[in-house]
């Protein structure tokens, strides 16, 4: 990935759409994903999001972000914060 800010366009077009998904398959309400900051801990934070739910997570956000996640991508890392899966994200999506 790299170290320039994503453009903004497809930032602001990828944030609102993970924050719906996260909701959607973790079954968050609204205002808790609105209150999600860079920082926020997901993988290890979130008991909605265990083992279990990151395979649903990724298929979801692969089909409405129209994207390919490849199983060697996914790390800790990349599910640590929200900043983490949101930075993926965008990157992934500019890459297409």
């Amino acid at each position: 990935m790299s170290s320039e800010p994503a453009a903004s366009g497809e930032l602001s077009e990828t944030d609102p759409i993970l924050r719906q998904v996260l909701q959607d398959v973790l079954g968050l309400s609204r205002e808790r994903t609105a209150a999600f900051t860079e920082q926020t801990g997901l993988f290890g934070h979130l008991p909605e999001l265990d083992s279990m739910a990151v395979a649903g997570l990724l298929t979801e956000i692969e089909d409405r972000l129209d994207i390919v996640i490849e199983d060697d991508e996914v790390d800790g890392e990349m599910l640590e914060t929200y900043g983490g899966l949101l930075g993926f994200v965008t990157a992934k999506r500019q890459d297409r």
